[in-house]
């Protein structure tokens, strides 16, 4: 049987050996990676082994590779890209959305190196070819990772150990920005797949990392009545506050069934490895790197850890699996749009959706993104757009 969840759960993973072959020569590629935080960050360390997950299989010496920690959404963040071009470095790669205006700024000043940036908007309307976006359809990953959610709370319900009426989620976001509120939902959709009564609530933190706010958040959430906690933040604040209470987590960015083996189920995550490999490839061979790019379970960018079979409901991995296969497949897509009471805002099916994908100063919506049956995320640019305040889910506090 444990071969047989192994073989699975590889499936579910589905790492592709096209996306990690290496060219024969980088001698003469160096990179420069700018991150918010460092180690202690859930979300950089997820990038920082990404890098080095790369390194191994480029075969990157280490004077190759440059990293600046703890570097603010600030003129810091310019500032540092332009010391590592001085370091001569070829590539210079940052990690958050705030600082992308500045990258861009020395993508403008330092025209022979290329710039990618991390979950930003503006590459594909600034047209510059040394000036790259990226992302992946981590959408799908946190769908899958609800699935788990879902199974989690059916086997609660079943118990008769629901806190209340309907089975509850609780979710801590760290801003209303599209990338959570698309990962929200679609972790909600996801547990929603096979527990069609579920509901959530959100609480934001007003920031991207801060371990404490988001330890009260989840807190807070448990004591709403919430019988299983989400996250889109970056410190381990949430999953402990779920420990301590022997709430059941699904964590993000990384596993923490190491500190919390007893309410820890499983994890989505990007995998940047794929996507280092990727630019390093394209500059050593000379080629262009794409303005917009898109990493897919296909790629191996859009991964889930491993299951913690311990607390996660029987079939869950075999649930997993199946789901993989038919978002690979094109048989299911996450936001859809017409399976009847799946998607509904204010009661009403999702017809027609303008999104913001040219932001302005004003985020003024300017793209049709509901077409086929479904919202195109992440199709018409790499950074999620999905925005759309659904039913049943609650915002506790969207002042952020």
């Amino acid at each position: 049987m444990k071969k047989f969840l192994s073989l699975v759960l590889a499936l579910a993973l589905c790492l592709t050996a096209f996306t990690f072959t290496a060219v024969a020569e980088v001698a003469d590629v160096k990179l420069g990676v700018i991150l918010l935080h460092d180690e202690d960050s859930t979300y950089d360390l997820n990038f920082i082994n990404g890098v080095y997950e790369a390194m191994a299989i480029l075969g990157l010496s280490e004077d190759q590779v440059i990293m600046k920690r703890n570097i603010p959404e600030s003129n810091e963040c310019y500032e540092a890209a332009l010391d590592l071009v001085d370091e001569g470095c070829t590539i210079v790669f940052a990690n958050s959305f705030g600082h992308e205006t500045y990258l861009l700024a020395a993508a403008k000043e330092c025209p022979d190196v290329q710039f990618c940036h991390a979950t930003g908007t503006m590459a594909h309307t600034e047209n510059l070819p040394n000036f790259h976006n990226a992302f992946a359809a981590i959408y799908e990953g946190r769908y899958l990772a609800g699935i788990a959610a879902g199974m989690k709370l059916n086997e609660i319900k079943a118990a008769g150990n629901l806190k209340g009426e309907v089975p509850m989620i609780g979710y801590v976001g760290a801003f209303t920005y599209a990338e959570v509120i698309s990962g929200y939902t679609s972790f909600y959709l996801g547990a929603k797949s096979v527990c069609p009564d579920v509901q959530m609530k959100v609480q934001f933190t007003g920031s991207w990392y801060d371990e404490m706010e988001e330890k009260t958040a989840a807190q807070a959430l448990i004591d709403a009545g919430c019988d299983l906690i989400s996250q889109h933040a970056d410190s381990m604040g949430a999953p402990t506050a779920c420990e301590n209470a022997g709430i059941p987590n699904v964590s993000y960015n990384g596993s923490t069934m190491a500190s919390c083996p007893n309410t820890f189920i499983v994890s989505s995550r990007i995998n940047w490895a794929p996507y280092f490999v990727y630019i390093v490839n394209q500059v050593a061979n000379g080629e262009a790197i794409a303005t917009d790019w898109t990493g897919t379970i296909a790629t191996g960018s859009v991964v889930l850890t491993e299951v913690n079979v311990a607390v996660a409901a029987p079939g869950t991995v075999e649930a997993i699996a199946e789901a993989t296969a038919k978002l690979q497949s094109g048989e299911l897509k996450v936001f859809d749009t017409a399976a009847d009471n799946f998607i509904t805002v204010n009661g009403a099916k999702l017809d027609s959706y303008i999104a913001d994908v040219d932001t302005d100063a004003a985020f003024t919506p300017d793209t049709e993104a509901v077409a086929d049956g479904y919202f195109h995320e992440s199709e018409k640019r790499s950074a999620p757009y999905f925005d759309v305040k659904i039913d049943g889910i609650e915002l506790l506090n969207a002042k952020y």
